[in-house]
């Protein structure tokens, strides 16, 4: 063979060798690597709050095939949860979601001790506060949207009921089943009540706190004097179980009574066929996914997650899918329920609605002097991805004692 040729052989078949090893030292991280991924629950599939979890973990084994595997920590009270993330870490676990809002101060002093894991904390509002940590991360969905979308759905239910002249607008008042006073769920009820507003204006709420999370029983009994004592004829919640559902649909079918439901984070059709309207949920899906590619491909994680949130925060809502309604029950929602739910989620894809604003004065309950006139919009969720809108709005609203 001619020397020429042969060298020029020889270079080719080196260069076609470099790159092939080069290839693997590159790629060779992602696809020859496996993690392990934690979750800590504060409850099981059996609560629709940790289900929507445990969905978004089926979701993510089944993305990952091969890539990962996961553990998780079910029914971890709040202050107790210490223990669950260190076993999970002493697992060799690479990643670890932490999922209720009580577990933040723990998870953040544990991402301190052990900086070869990542810790991602949903609703939690601390991940930007000092010390900011490489390891630790907060995300949640921006669910206001999906209350005040439901808001819209209950307030087309109310106004067809006028229209057919089977509700007084005086007697226009709906109810809310609320867990603790916390901005997150305050906020939620009153994204909820301005959704309501947009279509029936005359329409109040009241308000009664369960100041638990997730107790059937406790929940039925808000509803039912909700229903029964403060002449509530639509509630809705931000609770974990569908003690409110059946007590609408209990007070409707049993006792005649004009009373209709709006749920979250499940559909509550199966269990309230006759009175559930629908439902919103945070999808945990985009973000557990893509935190866990970003571990898997050793890339920061808000470099892989597309969110509207800064720093080591992230958060969005319909447009990015993170926000879903569901359970749309068209057999008793209002006509062309459907094509308003769409016209609104268009809008708030392009950024067109501005939701807590409007001329209500707003009042902390926790600081006498901290008011917020909404008619200067309240930017929820602007800087966090944790809700802090906290204003109970002056003569609209009313808190009952339990």
């Amino acid at each position: 063979m001619n020397n020429k040729y042969f060298v020029t052989a020889f270079t080719v078949l080196i260069c076609i060798i470099l790159m092939f090893i080069g290839t693997k030292l590159v790629f060779g991280i992602y696809t020859e690597k496996t993690i392990k991924v934690g979750f800590v629950y504060i409850g099981d599939e059996g609560t629709a709050y940790t289900n929507n979890f445990i969905r978004s973990q089926i979701e993510l084994e089944e993305a990952f095939d091969g890539k990962l595997k996961t553990v998780a920590k079910y029914n971890i009270a709040e202050n107790n949860c210490d223990d669950a993330i260190y076993d999970l870490v002493n697992q060799k676990c690479d990643l670890i979601f932490t999922t209720s809002y009580g577990y933040s101060e723990s998870t953040k002093r544990i991402a301190s001790e052990h900086p070869e894991v990542q810790f991602c904390q949903a609703t939690g509002d601390n991940a930007n506060t000092e010390p900011v940590l490489p390891n630790y991360h907060t995300f949640m969905g921006t669910i206001y949207e999906g209350r005040y979308v439901s808001g819209i759905v209950a307030g087309m239910k109310l106004l067809d009921l006028m229209r057919q002249g089977k509700l007084q607008t005086s007697k226009a008042k709906i109810g809310y089943v609320a867990a603790f006073p916390h901005p997150e769920v305050i906020s939620g009820y009153t994204a909820f009540f301005l959704g309501v507003r947009s279509v029936v204006p005359e329409v109040t709420m009241s308000v009664r706190y369960t100041n638990t999370w997730s107790n059937y029983i406790l929940e039925k009994h808000c509803a039912e004097r909700l229903i029964n004592e403060d002449g509530c004829i639509l509630i809705s919640q931000h609770s974990d179980t569908i003690g409110p559902a059946t007590a609408c649909e209990e007070a409707s079918v049993k006792n005649w009574k004009t009373v209709f439901h709006v749920g979250y984070n499940q559909s509550m059709t199966d269990v309230a066929p006759t009175t559930s309207l629908v439902a919103c949920r945070i999808n945990w899906s985009p973000y557990i996914l893509k935190a866990s590619e970003a571990v898997l491909k050793n890339r920061p994680i808000e470099s892989v997650v597309k969110s509207t949130i800064k720093g080591n925060d992230s958060g969005a809502g319909f447009k990015n899918e993170w926000v879903e309604m569901i359970g749309l029950n068209q057999l008793v929602a209002a006509p062309d329920t459907a094509e308003e739910i769409a016209s609104v989620l268009r809008q708030f894809q392009n950024d067109e609605i501005q939701v807590f604003k409007g001329n209500y004065i707003g009042e902390n309950p926790d600081i006498k002097d901290d008011i917020w006139d909404l008619r200067n919009p309240f930017p929820e969720n602007k800087e966090r991805s944790a809700p802090a809108f906290c204003y109970i709005l002056r003569d609209v609203i009313s808190v009952e004692e339990n």
